[in-house]
């Protein structure tokens, strides 16, 4: 029987174990016992043997139906979940390891569907200081809670995501499950005067370009491929908000056709107007941000099953406000403009609201992203339960991962955090996280 497995991070990932495990490793030659080779060829420390551990959850958000279960067993073996259920039900094998949570809320470990693991780079950011700001960078999202993630371009770094998500997957470095989209590409009106930045994002000036862009970005290791379809936006004299069209309709149609033929989905920075038009006529995949969605162009989305990525906590943020009192004298914002889009879209039937913060590490420091679960219920009007939702069962679908991760449930990864409170009484809970597991082992435990 032959079995062909997709080109995703995870399929790479299992080849990778089927080879080790088809081909016998020769003696070690080296200091101390037999090690792990990573894909540099490179030797280290093995992890643990896996092992079962029960964990007793008081109370644990079903997110599926988004309803609070109490007294719940969930049993592990290595990575995943063995068996989950009421603690009358599930029994727990003598010599178990259990992590009695018994008075904590576990949910599913959370998924934030928009970060850039990258802070924007500097022209004095040497590639090693980038890198190392990286790793510190997803070290804070995983201890906050965020398991998996999103990386939507690298920011000036290249490929550095591709080796981050890659240093996580062999086990080098901890950090969440990611799927990244490396470069990002932009439209240029006119062959540029200087060389291109290998590290920045990529440009292209026609059909042909734009199909090449896509695939050698694949080719790179690219989850996802990150497009700009609608630029800035700016008020006229008398309010009405203009955003800036970028690729004209033929190119984003390749760029977009061209990643869903090699098996890719695209996420599309939109503000408005009708670049964020193209994006939903063009079948952007997410779309991220859309300040000015009016309710014809949600309606689309919800037809073309699009998801929506708000992103709020960064595009509500007080320096918002300072630049466009600096534009327009403070007679127009545009925050309001934003808040009442997003609305508009949460309590449209049919759209899949998507958790996803923009995390950069300039104006969003790393770590406290979960700010955006809170402004999904005070400013986008989702209950907090569909605002969790967003951050793992929604998040986890648009990834392609529902099968793996976005909800605790038997053969999915041991992704685990646990808080306090009650979130689905007080969503600030999650800003708050006091223990966090990731594929079976622990990595935050405050107990």
């Amino acid at each position: 029987m032959r079995f062909t497995f997709p080109l995703t991070m995870f399929g790479v990932a299992m080849v990778g174990v089927l080879l080790c495990a088809q081909t016998p490793r020769p003696p070690w030659r080296g200091a101390g016992p037999q090690p792990c080779i990573g894909s540099d060829g490179g030797a280290y420390q093995c992890p643990p043997a896996p092992r079962t551990v029960a964990v007793r959850a008081g109370r644990l958000v079903d997110s599926k139906s988004g309803q609070m279960l109490t007294k719940q067993v969930v049993l592990i073996r290595g990575e995943r979940i063995a068996d989950v259920g009421s603690e009358t039900n599930v029994a727990i094998p003598p010599g178990t390891l259990v992590i009695d949570l018994s008075g904590l809320t576990v949910l599913p470990g959370l998924i934030d569907a928009h970060t850039h693991m990258f802070n924007t780079r500097g022209p004095n950011t040497t590639t090693e200081a980038a890198m190392l700001v990286a790793v510190q960078n997803v070290q804070a999202d995983l201890r906050a809670g965020f398991t998996a993630a999103r990386d939507m371009t690298s920011h000036g770094n290249g490929y550095g995501d591709v080796e981050i998500r890659n240093a996580i997957n062999d086990g080098r470095i901890d950090g969440p499950r990611f799927q990244v989209s490396t470069l990002g590409i932009v439209w240029g009106a006119a062959p540029a005067a200087a060389p291109p930045n290998p590290l920045a994002s990529t440009v292209v000036h026609s059909v042909d370009e734009a199909r090449a862009a896509v695939r050698e970005q694949i080719g790179r290791g690219a989850d996802w491929i990150k497009l700009y379809p609608a630029g800035n936006y700016s008020f006229t004299s008398t309010g009405d908000v203009q955003y800036v069209v970028t690729y004209p309709m033929p190119v984003l149609q390749a760029l977009i056709d061209e990643a869903h033929r090699l098996g890719h989905k695209t996420g599309c920075h939109v503000y408005g107007g009708e670049g964020q038009k193209n994006a939903i006529v063009a079948g952007c995949d997410t779309i991220e941000h859309g300040f000015g969605l009016n309710q014809e162009q949600i309606d689309m989305m919800a037809a073309k099953h699009l998801y929506y990525d708000p992103t709020l906590v960064r595009y509500t943020e007080p320096n918002m406000d300072d630049t466009d009192n600096r534009n327009t004298g403070g007679r127009y914002r545009i925050i309001p403009i934003f808040e009442k889009a997003a609305r508009m879209a949460a309590a449209t039937r049919g759209i899949k609201v998507m958790m996803g913060s923009g995390v950069d590490g300039s104006t969003y420091p790393h770590g406290t992203q979960a700010l955006d679960f809170e402004w999904l219920v005070k400013r986008a009007g989702l209950s907090p339960a569909r605002a969790i939702q967003a951050g793992t069962t929604i998040n986890a679908e648009a990834m392609g991962w529902q099968d793996r991760i976005g909800s605790i449930d038997q053969g999915k990864y041991a992704d685990l955090v646990a808080v306090s409170g009650d979130p689905l009484a007080d969503i600030t809970e999650l800003q708050r996280v006091r223990f966090v597991m990731k594929g079976g082992k622990v990595v935050k435990d405050d107990r």
